[in-house]
């Protein structure tokens, strides 16, 4: 992840929630390590009776956190109920 304080930090995962709420409508927050510098977990839900619907919308999303070079994937974890 760019950025070189927590204030940075804050701003780049604020910036990347902020979009993904307007885009994709979804409910998204960051669940962890707050107060770590260069390292953020973001953890986000979709509701569907559609698995299908589901598993595309949370591609999307994720493609969509991939495709910003301000930060990287470096885990995933995905549960579909």
């Amino acid at each position: 992840m760019d950025g070189n304080s927590l204030k940075e930090k804050r701003q780049i995962i604020r910036s990347i929630i902020e979009r993904l709420k307007s885009r994709f409508n979804i409910s998204i927050a960051e669940v962890g390590h707050l107060d770590i510098i260069r390292r953020s977990t973001i953890g986000f839900t979709v509701v569907s009776n559609e698995k299908a619907y589901i598993e595309r919308l949370m591609g999307k999303v994720i493609n969509f956190i991939d495709l910003d070079t301000r930060v990287q994937i470096i885990n995933l974890e995905k549960e579909i109920y």
